[in-house]
């Protein structure tokens, strides 16, 4: 049933900063996109994750954040997938390891999308119950 390939369900148009944008930064993406994982990236290479709980572990106030590099809190020892790879193998990842968002890099380390269980949840309940997903809205030539 997972067998289909990342691709097919990740989230292409990612989000990213880089290791020189603050704490301030990722605090207002998590409170006005409510995204809690940011890859980190130099050009369109992967070189770390910020996420929400990142942040809570600075133990610093929110008024300090400006002063605060993503260099110095992301991480860098990062998981992730290629888009090629098994829904499954996400699945697998999440249960696993209690991650909830992994980046999806090409062969080359440049990150091409990311994958939530959010998505993987969507994805296994539409195969299980296909007249519930929306319909595509009709292209205009």
């Amino acid at each position: 049933m997972m067998t289909e390939r990342i691709h097919t369900i990740m989230t292409k148009k990612v989000l990213t900063l880089t290791p020189d944008h603050t704490a301030a930064d990722v605090n207002k993406i998590i409170k006005t996109k409510r995204f809690h994982h940011i890859p980190i990236v130099e050009g369109s290479k992967m070189v770390g994750i910020v996420t929400s709980f990142d942040l809570m572990r600075m133990d610093v106030p929110t008024e300090d954040y400006a002063n605060h590099r993503i260099k110095n809190f992301m991480t860098t020892n990062v998981a992730f997938l290629n888009p090629g790879d098994p829904i499954g193998a996400a699945a697998e990842l999440f249960m696993k390891h209690l991650f909830h968002g992994l980046p999806i890099c090409d062969e080359d380390h440049n990150l091409v999308g990311i994958i939530t269980t959010h998505d993987v949840l969507k994805y296994t309940y539409y195969k299980e119950y296909p007249r519930e997903k929306p319909q595509q809205a009709a292209q205009v030539a």
